[in-house]
């Protein structure tokens, strides 16, 4: 049976209504309204919804806030992804915009339209913003499924993600890799020709162990790698000579040192090269791979990606280059 009862300021003045269902096998609800009639209408559908058993408790929902929520998907999703610190990063920032106050059973698809716009306005990449999105869309999908927020909908369904942004297709242009190359120190042009080589990850590169490479059988051995599984890569003659002139110890990384990216960054600087990430780097080594002839089988072994469709996006080959293999 449902209560409907005045809600009153000091003054005795009713400033809303609030509506109390009991039902038998069921957890107490209250809400407050502004109306008696609004709090009339919720009583009567919260219990049609207990008597045909439609009904789920969204009283979680209704009080945990967006960024309540957001801290802790940090602490029990983020924080376990191979890509956590970023993520964490992105979470940060949507915390600190208005929609993180509202409670999860409040936002709407138009508060989520809002917000992306908004994000767009302030100068953000389509790209980062359907991460941000996404970051919001398995939240919502963690708390129906496991912090028993079954009631809840997920209003990042209703919204128009921005287009995906175009994937990068930076190779090097002729005479770049050896300016490139002129203006780093020796450890970071190793770097930079191991990476041309192998098609490794910076952070493969970084995480790579003398333990784990075999010179006399021209292998190396990655771990932990970001699709979750290890393999084991071939090295180039290239490859072998530019780890033969690097310092060793047995139980110490291959590539010590300090960030790779604000090095590679300052080294296009000296070395006026434009919009080169060290990431591109693999991109190149990939392509590199195609245009000696390897099969996308043999690619994907080397580079580790799982399907071909993650390997057409590497595969831009140049014009010219396949008009020489046409012959």
């Amino acid at each position: 049976m449902a209560t409907i009862n005045p809600r009153e300021d000091q003054d005795g003045i009713t400033i809303g209504w609030q509506a109390i269902v009991r039902k038998k096998g069921y957890p107490s609800q209250s809400k407050t309204f502004r109306t008696k009639r609004d709090a009339e209408a919720w009583a009567r559908l919260t219990e049609s919804a207990m008597e045909r058993g439609l009904w789920q408790n969204q009283s979680d929902a209704d009080s945990t806030t967006l960024a309540d929520a957001l801290d802790r998907y940090g602490r029990e999703v983020s924080s376990l992804k191979k890509s956590g610190k970023i993520e964490l990063y992105r979470i940060g920032t949507l915390k600190t915009d208005k929609i993180a106050k509202l409670h999860l059973s409040r936002i709407r698809g138009a508060d989520l339209a809002e917000y992306r716009d908004r994000r767009l306005a302030a100068g953000l990449s389509d790209s980062s913003v359907r991460l941000e999105l996404a970051i919001l869309s398995n939240l919502y999908t963690v708390a129906m499924k496991e912090w028993r927020m079954e009631g809840l909908r997920n209003p990042v369904l209703a919204v128009r993600k921005p287009a995906p942004g175009k994937a990068r297709d930076r190779r090097l242009l002729p005479g770049e890799e050896i300016r490139l190359l002129s203006e780093c120190a020796p450890l970071l042009k190793a770097t930079i020709l191991f990476a041309l080589e192998t098609g490794m990850r910076k952070g493969e590169i970084q995480k790579l162990l003398w333990k784990d490479v075999d010179l006399g059988k021209c292998t190396a051995k990655l771990f932990d790698t970001k699709n979750g599984e290890d393999r084991t890569i071939p090295l180039s003659g290239r490859a072998i000579v530019v780890l033969k002139a690097l310092p060793r110890n047995i139980n110490g990384k291959v590539f010590p040192g300090a960030d790779i990216s604000h090095s590679f960054t300052a080294a296009c600087k000296r070395a006026d090269i434009a919009d080169l990430h060290f990431h591109d780097l693999r991109h190149e080594a990939t392509s590199r791979f195609f245009e000696k002839g390897l099969n996308p089988m043999q690619v994907g072994a080397i580079t580790g990606h799982k399907t071909l469709q993650m390997l057409k996006r590497y595969t831009h080959l140049r014009a010219e280059d396949l008009a020489k293999l046409l012959g």
